[in-house]
């Protein structure tokens, strides 16, 4: 119990912090769109990463250091490129981003079979390009499940209901979030912040140390 309860803490302190990934589930989830599937790709993807941590991917990483930078830049010109897309919806927003144009009820209207795709690619870009994922899932994560010997993979399941607790709090929570943000101008904001918080973290993935 005491491993579990250590991998649910350090588990809950690496995630819960303002990122790419922890931005795009909340828009999701104040927009109510397929909450549920992007909430289950992300506690899934951190699932794999921390199982993967605990069988030592990284020990294999650490061999080969230049795969952390190719992820780097990879995950860096991806975080550009969306924070240019909610740019552009803050400086010309579409009705598609109003709150009020959901029917009566509170429910958004179904989205599409490709728009559920585009959100499921961008979840997963958005976790799998992310470096810092690798350093703190993979390699820290998974380093100090080792120490636990026998009881790392009690460590690991922590760590993984954690994400699971995090993430599910985050995407269907948001929705309270709707009453103040009812109106386009509101929707305006939180693009523009999510523009800004993009493109600084793609920056500072990429700036020297």
């Amino acid at each position: 119990m005491a491993a579990a309860l250590a991998g649910l803490g350090l588990g809950l302190s690496l995630i819960i912090a303002i990122g790419a990934q922890n931005v795009f589930v909340l828009r999701q989830g104040i927009r109510r769109e397929h909450v549920l599937a992007v909430v289950i790709v992300c506690a899934v993807s951190d699932a794999v990463l921390i199982a993967a941590g605990i069988a030592g991917l990284g020990a294999v990483l650490e061999v080969v250091p230049w795969l952390v930078d190719v992820v780097r830049w990879a995950g860096a010109i991806f975080l550009v490129g969306y924070g240019m897309l909610a740019a552009r919806r803050a400086w010309r927003p579409t009705g598609a981003l109003t709150v009020g144009e959901q029917p009566e009820g509170g429910e958004p209207a179904p989205a599409s079979g490709p728009r559920l795709r585009s959100v499921l690619l961008t979840a997963l870009a958005l976790t799998w390009l992310n470096p810092h994922v690798y350093l703190d899932t993979v390699f820290l994560l998974g380093s100090i499940a080792s120490t636990w010997d026998e009881q790392r993979w009690l460590f690991g399941a922590g760590a993984m209901l954690g994400s699971v607790l995090w993430f599910t709090a985050l995407g269907f929570g948001a929705r309270y979030l709707g009453r103040w943000l009812s109106s386009p101008r509101a929707w305006r904001w939180l693009d523009a912040g999510i523009a800004v918080v993009m493109v600084a973290i793609a920056v500072s993935l990429v700036w020297p140390a």
